[in-house]
């Protein structure tokens, strides 16, 4: 005779056990793949944040060239990158999902296939676009400069080629502005400017759709206060050229696009808690360079000229050698800090920085009042605002 209850409690025990590890299961994601020719080479997975990139796990190819990550599920939607040697794979991570590459190690980055993330496929469409330009503008950057073509045709194309990138991302800005791909897309860059103008009329729109749709989602997101930050910084540049509403949920206007990066200590710190009542010269630059040692001994002069009267310098160091600027910048009375995205910053970008130094005066009450652009006029400058 069949003991029905026995047989019942085996199968609520099952269900239970079931019911565990699949709850277990939705705590991580899993990376894997295969990456033909790279073994006995090291690769590693990142975690792209705001202001800086952190290696979370790295692994030995074996001979058989497999691999396998597993990590936490981010709280939110979230970039990571899959590293070897100088070659990077961009990729997102909305949950638990089990994402699968497959590549090859002489193109790791541009021929791999994707399977297992509709987002991360898409961002490889982003990719590419964004590599085609580049090697479209440094080949007009080259005929330009060799006077190949005139001045007005070397604008035109240049504009050209943005514009084809803009329309790969516009795609997904404007047809599913929540998704990581639009963020994604809309910091892309070229010679570390963004593809997308801060300072233009149109490409404020597509800085709005992306940040009023993760204001609305994720109003806790770290991404969602930079968005609305730029935003903000590029509605109020536009109006002059055109009144118009930004439907941003309880946003306040900034003058000013806030900075956050690891200090010497690798402490965060960032610009707003610098520029509280406080007029305040933002600095991008390199310590690495001919002309970083004099630069900074003129920074040190006018620091201790003004900084009784309340000003103060949030310097941002784009160096490559993360150990020279920590040993340079140590003794500085100011605060230093330091981008690891170096040339390639999104920050650097955000600001419209051109070369290095970079400068930019904000006064006490919070106001970006200039750009300046000549370091000679740098004293007078400040003296104006204090």
């Amino acid at each position: 005779m069949i003991n029905h209850s026995n047989s019942y409690k085996y199968l609520a025990l099952c269900i239970i056990f079931s019911m565990i590890c699949g709850c277990k299961k939705t705590d991580s994601f899993v990376v894997k793949g295969v990456i033909a020719g790279a073994a006995g080479q090291i690769l590693y997975l990142e975690n792209t944040g705001l202001s800086t990139v952190t290696t979370l796990d790295s692994v030995k190819l074996k001979p058989d060239c497999k691999f396998i990550f597993k990590q936490p599920r981010p709280e939110y939607p979230d970039f990571f990158r899959l590293k070897l040697n100088n070659q990077i794979i961009h990729f997102s991570v909305d949950s638990t999902e089990t994402i699968t590459f497959t590549a090859d190690v002489n193109n790791f980055d541009t021929s791999y296939k994707v399977e297992g993330s509709e987002n991360s496929k898409a961002m490889k469409e982003i990719t590419l676009a964004r590599l085609d330009a580049n090697q479209e503008l440094k080949r007009l950057r080259d005929s330009f400069g060799m006077n190949l073509i005139p001045d007005s045709t070397y604008r035109e194309s240049v504009l050209k080629v943005v514009e084809s990138y803009k329309n790969v991302a516009k795609k997904y800005i404007y047809g599913a502005p929540l998704s990581p791909v639009s963020y994604f897309a809309l910091f892309q860059q070229s010679d570390g400017l963004l593809f997308f103008d801060l300072y233009d009329s149109a490409d404020s729109k597509a800085f709005a759709a992306v940040a009023t749709s993760y204001l609305t989602y994720y109003p806790e997101n770290p991404r969602s206060k930079q968005l609305e930050n730029l935003a903000l910084q590029s509605l109020k540049i536009v109006r002059s050229e055109r009144q118009r509403t930004l439907n941003l949920p309880d946003a306040v206007e900034v003058s000013y696009i806030d900075i956050t990066l690891p200090d010497v200590l690798d402490k965060s710190i960032k610009l707003s808690d610098i520029a509280k009542g406080k007029a305040v010269l933002v600095v991008f630059s390199a310590f690495q360079t001919e002309w970083g040692p004099n630069f900074n001994n003129e920074l040190r002069k006018l620091y201790r000229k003004f900084n009784e009267m309340g000003f103060d310098i949030y310097h941002v160091s784009l160096d490559n050698d993360v150990h020279f600027w920590k040993n340079a910048a140590y003794y500085l009375p100011w605060v230093t800090v330091h981008d690891p995205q170096t040339v390639y910053s999104s920050i650097a970008a955000t600001y419209n920085v051109r070369q290095l130094p970079a400068l930019f005066l904000i006064d006490k009450k919070g106001n970006l009042v200039k750009r300046i652009e000549s370091v000679e006029t740098l004293e007078a400058d400040i003296q104006a605002v204090l």
